[in-house]
């Protein structure tokens, strides 16, 4: 897999079938989240590159790009016997303004019990919870996306009309096996 910098378009767009499925989660027609296209890193507005195009964790990334911490708000969520489902947005605890609408997929099957309970107790966001529990983890760039967002993204991150944002697709690796599925949106 290329490094962040060089995700092409055509290598997101291979990613759409598991963004749909994630997205479907929560929105039936994936299209009323909003019109996505893949994007090559190259292709990111500069502010976007720096949010977007890498391997670390967004909750860290967002708070130093922000210069705040960032709070989960959970908007929806999806519990299954062994995988949790949810839709949340990050918001500064400088100011509550909202960073990021967020959609992830976790199998729990091979987290610690404690690990499940802080993530859906709403507490965190998850990447400080997986770093506080020292798991081993990786992040695994998929895809990323120019975004024409829908009323309910453009409610949650409190967007003017007509304003595309960015986002990313991504897998958290834990202890070397896919735990995690995201797509993250974010505004600057």
């Amino acid at each position: 897999m290329p490094g962040p910098s060089q995700l092409s378009a055509e290598l997101g767009e291979s990613h759409r079938p598991e963004m749909d499925r994630l997205v479907s989660v929560f929105y039936p027609e994936p299209a009323t989240l909003g019109r996505l296209t893949a994007v090559g890193a190259a292709d990111l507005p500069p502010a976007y590159q720096s949010l977007l195009a890498h391997d670390d964790h967004m909750t860290v990334t967002l708070e130093a790009f922000h210069e705040s911490l960032v709070k989960v708000g959970v908007v929806d969520e999806a519990p299954a016997e062994h995988s949790y489902a949810r839709k949340s947005v990050l918001t500064r605890q400088s100011d509550g303004a909202p960073v990021q609408l967020g959609i992830m997929r976790i199998d729990l099957t091979g987290l610690p019990g404690a690990v499940r309970e802080q993530i859906e107790s709403h507490a965190s966001p998850l990447g400080r919870i997986l770093i506080r529990n020292n798991l081993l983890r990786e992040v695994e760039l998929l895809a990323l996306w120019r975004i024409e967002p829908g009323d309910d993204l453009r409610e949650h991150l409190r967007l003017p009309e007509g304003e595309p944002i960015f986002g990313r697709s991504a897998r958290i690796l834990v202890d070397g096996r896919p735990a995690v599925e995201l797509l993250e949106m974010v505004r600057v």
